[in-house]
């Protein structure tokens, strides 16, 4: 937010001058700070920043104006790629190779964005002529979609491209007409004033207000933000607690609003005793790369598996073991969630029955080890270590081993709900008795149901859904593909209207061209 930057000091109601606080870029390989980024943006600040945007509303009305923003905003983040990247690397100890396939990602984001506004079928506009004989007799109705107004996005600590500043939240609420107030993620706030300033610029470029996209800092100033009255609805990606306070914020405000939020998912994963068999060794390592991908800090990581006991379970269980094991210590995003992991796997193992065929927990200083956590399912179908079916942020796993069909089932139905579910079934489907009750038992769980994939990795693609039940989401919307727009959408029914005042997708002619049903 330009208002925060260089400022010295936050102004109280009462005209008293006092400290701001400082925002700092803070390298997570050594916790040491780097530089000052800004300052935490007062409420007169974050009043200043919607009504910014929401001022910026009528501009982005002309989506051919829209289109063209978007793919300028991916090609300024192409062109500083090599800074963008330098930039969130050193906030999250990512990786380069990591953050230049995010970066890829979050521009193909914004481009493909671009192409759902030309195309015109995210307004989803239905006529139906009038029909005077019908019961009731029909008139004419004319049916679209607008924009919510201005939308809040609360950006991702894991991603801070793809669901950050210039992410899928950011770019799916600019395609459907929606200026955007982003509050930064702590993590990474330089790399999130590069990214805004980029998104600032395109607009200009484009002829559109720079206020369309708006970034502010800080904890006070995120609440403040779901709390305005000009804000029409909310993004965010993050932990339960913190999507959870800020849902309920959202809904019992004096104008409720849509609160799309992504909070956790264990992401449970079956494998079937014919799968084990076939190929338990691929399946183990395969895990074992998924689960520690970005050091387990994906939304999609494998955190839960349901695995046969006897010979191919016990194959599975050792390839994991194998291939776990020689993955290196890595770096989490910040020293809190590091923290977290180390007390969070620390709990879990010391629950009765659970043993680790590799301990999880402190690599070093600043460094985690990954690790496994396995235990009977039968313990979990009696009801008992509910701890091990939550959420543990980062690069850990718990294998849980089942003797019967009953106990999958019973284990299943205590999770909550998920983004991913995965099934590993024999390569011949046909051969598998279990691979299509199971599938049918998996559905309910998540938004995504993949059989013999690995869950990390989410395709932005038409039919892709990043979604799922409670807690996974607080709304059955995806975050990702093209979808995603839907969220910041609402329709409209023009009834008996002359042509001559309906909007241009709506008249006779159909001038721009849209697609109706």
């Amino acid at each position: 937010m330009r208002s925060s930057m260089g400022t010295a000091f936050r102004i109280a109601n009462r005209g008293v001058a006092v400290a701001a606080e400082p925002v700092w870029s803070v390298d997570p390989r050594t916790g040491k700070p780097r530089e000052q980024v800004a300052v935490e943006a007062t409420a007169e600040e974050v009043d200043r920043a919607v009504r910014g945007a929401h001022a910026a509303r009528g501009a982005l009305a002309d989506r051919a104006a829209r289109a063209a923003f978007l793919r300028t905003a991916a090609d300024l983040l192409d062109a500083s790629g090599e800074h963008v990247v330098e930039a969130a690397d050193a906030e999250t100890a990512l990786g380069p190779v990591r953050l230049t396939g995010e970066l890829a990602r979050t521009t193909a984001q914004l481009r493909a964005f671009a192409d759902v506004v030309e195309d015109g079928w995210f307004l989803d506009v239905r006529i139906d002529l009038p029909d005077p004989g019908a019961t009731p007799p029909r008139p004419d109705m004319r049916r679209w979609k607008i924009p919510l107004g201005v939308v809040a996005v609360y950006a991702a600590g894991n991603f801070p491209l793809a669901f950050s500043v210039p992410g899928g939240d950011t770019a799916s609420a600019l395609a459907a007409g929606c200026p955007v107030v982003i509050k930064a993620h702590p993590d990474h706030p330089a790399t999130s004033e590069l990214c805004a300033s980029l998104l600032r610029r395109a607009a200009v470029k484009t002829g559109l207000p720079e206020d369309v996209a708006v970034l502010v800092h800080g904890f006070d100033a995120g609440v403040e933000l779901v709390r305005h009255p000009l804000v029409a609805a909310a993004g965010f990606t993050g932990s339960i607690r913190g999507g959870r306070a800020l849902f309920d914020a959202a809904v019992t405000r004096p104008v409720p609003i849509p609160f799309h939020g992504e909070l956790g998912s264990l992401n449970p994963v079956v494998v079937t005793e014919a799968a084990a068999a076939e190929r338990a060794e691929e399946i183990g390592a395969g895990l074992a790369g998924s689960m520690t991908l970005g050091a387990g800090q994906f939304c999609t990581k494998p955190g839960f598996v349901l695995a046969p006991r006897g010979e191919g379970g016990d194959r599975f269980l050792d390839a994991l073991t194998a291939a776990v094991s020689e993955t290196e210590p890595a770096v989490m995003l910040d020293r809190r969630m590091r923290d977290a992991f180390v007390a969070g796997v620390a709990e879990r193992a010391a629950l009765a029955g659970v043993h680790t065929p590799v301990t999880p927990g402190a690599g070093g200083a600043h460094t985690v080890s990954a690790g496994v956590l396995a235990v009977d399912a039968a313990a979990l179908a009696d009801g008992g270590h509910h701890l091990l079916l939550e959420e543990c942020f980062g690069p850990v796993t718990v294998v849980a081993r089942y003797s019967t069909r009953e106990e999958v089932t019973a284990v299943l139905g205590l999770l909550p709900g998920n983004l991913t579910a995965t099934l590993h079934i024999a390569e011949d489907a046909a051969e598998d008795a279990d691979a299509a009750p199971l599938l049918a038992e998996l559905t309910p769980l998540a938004g995504r149901v993949l059989v013999n994939g690995w869950p990390t990795g989410v395709a932005v693609a038409p039919a892709q859904h990043h979604g799922g039940p409670y807690p996974a989401t607080t709304s059955t919307s995806t975050s990702v593909g093209a979808t995603a727009i839907e969220r910041w959408l609402r329709p409209v029914t023009y009834q008996s209207t002359p042509d001559h005042l309906l909007p241009p997708e709506l008249r006779d002619g159909n001038p721009l061209g849209v697609p109706r049903r």
